[in-house]
């Protein structure tokens, strides 16, 4: 189906932060698959405990234990202070499975149609529950009738959610984005975090955070929830998680905990032996060679740069985001920039129409950073000149 516009390039080999298309052309890449390839592409050690498991055994239905999913589980709840991991494949099923939680538990407060609070401009996934949770009209114009249950206020406002207390006695939840990826590179400030999970614990609602793009040491910690010092009721994962092999999760704590029991969530594929190893190599990688402090240093190298070889030029607005997840926000539509940095062999992403998207690979060098730069910064300046 025509569901893509893609761009005029085959990749058919990568190695750390490099990418090789049909013709032998070289590209660096900025994207990482959107946030996917966290540990860039044919990492050595990832790509030995794949291969291993390959040979071992690669799926096995969810009616028998699997070590692997509950040494991934372990980790999880370890590294997030929380008590319990649903597997799935990506990161609208894990959205979905969120939502369901979410009614289930209003369902046992004994309210009859449970309602949860989600934000403008954001983006949850595009099974009909996710897309009706996201802030987008583009993505949901046609799907509809969407799915009813959701309260949509702006991002990073307080007052809205109070307001939202005070008159509507259904809601049971709120699902935000730390940092909204589709929305542009958007954050939330750390005192919202901090005071949303108050307004939540007060009525007695679900906290749950999609950490989707942004987790996975892409901010410089485990997980963006953390630079704040709380922790979530559910959170959901994917992308990075797999570093390229299809995962996701939705993890639970506290009063979220303990809802589903058998049959009443599942998934055919999800936790499947060789996800789990993929999981639970990503994460090992990531502390052992300790990229989460790299990718906080790196991201900031990057932010600087930025700032300062873009300040002053008119149509440049900002940059923004945390770690290596950054946001170059120009004053109109930007995306034919993808197409000019993929000539000179780079790799980025337009979001929102005017918000350059970068997301590298966490194991990307300073060197290959400066590289990045060294293309970008004279691309932008020379799109914005009059």
């Amino acid at each position: 189906m025509n569901t893509y516009a893609r761009l005029p390039v085959t990749f058919v080999r990568g190695e750390g932060a490099w990418l090789w298309d049909t013709e032998g052309k070289r590209y660096l890449d900025g994207l990482a698959g959107i946030a996917v390839n966290t540990l860039g592409h044919a990492h050595p050690r990832f790509t030995a405990a794949l291969t291993e498991q390959i040979g071992k055994l690669i799926h096995c239905s969810n009616v028998y234990q699997m070590k692997g999913q509950e040494l991934l589980a372990d980790k999880l709840c370890g590294l997030t202070n929380m008590q319990e991991v649903f597997f799935c494949n990506s990161g609208c099923e894990a959205n979905e499975a969120a939502i369901k939680l979410a009614r289930m538990y209003g369902h046992q407060q004994g309210i009859e149609a449970p309602a949860i609070i989600v934000m403008e401009k954001a983006f949850h996934g595009r099974t009909l529950a996710t897309l009706s949770a996201t802030g987008n009209r583009k993505v949901q114009a046609g799907f509809e009738p969407l799915v009813s249950g959701f309260v949509r206020v702006p991002y990073n406002d307080l007052e809205a959610i109070n307001l939202v207390a005070q008159h509507n006695s259904n809601v049971v939840a709120v699902l935000v984005e730390p940092i909204q990826g589709e929305g542009g590179i958007r954050t939330l400030d750390i005192a919202y975090l901090q005071q949303l999970r108050k307004i939540c614990d007060q009525q007695n609602w679900l906290l749950m955070l999609d950490e989707v793009q942004c987790g996975i040491g892409r901010t410089g910690k485990w997980f963006a929830y953390q630079h704040a010092g709380i922790v979530p009721d559910v959170m959901t994962l994917a992308k990075g998680l797999g570093s390229g092999v299809p995962i996701g999760t939705c993890i639970a704590a506290g009063k979220a905990s303990g809802l589903f029991k058998p049959g009443n969530h599942g998934s055919t594929f999800g936790g499947n032996p060789l996800a789990c190893m993929a999981g639970l190599t990503t994460l090992n990688i990531l502390e052992q060679d300790r990229l989460l402090a790299h990718a906080e240093s790196l991201g900031h190298f990057i932010q600087h740069s930025l700032v300062t070889a873009l300040q002053g030029v008119q149509g440049f607005k900002e940059v923004r985001g945390q770690g290596l997840m950054i946001g170059i926000e120009l004053d109109r539509p930007c995306g034919e920039l993808v197409k000019l940095a993929l000539a000179q062999g780079l790799l980025i992403n337009v979001t929102a129409d005017s918000v350059i998207r970068l997301l590298p690979p966490l194991i990307m060098t300073q060197a290959e950073a400066q590289q990045l730069l060294d293309i970008l910064c004279p691309l932008i300046k020379e799109f914005l000149q009059p």
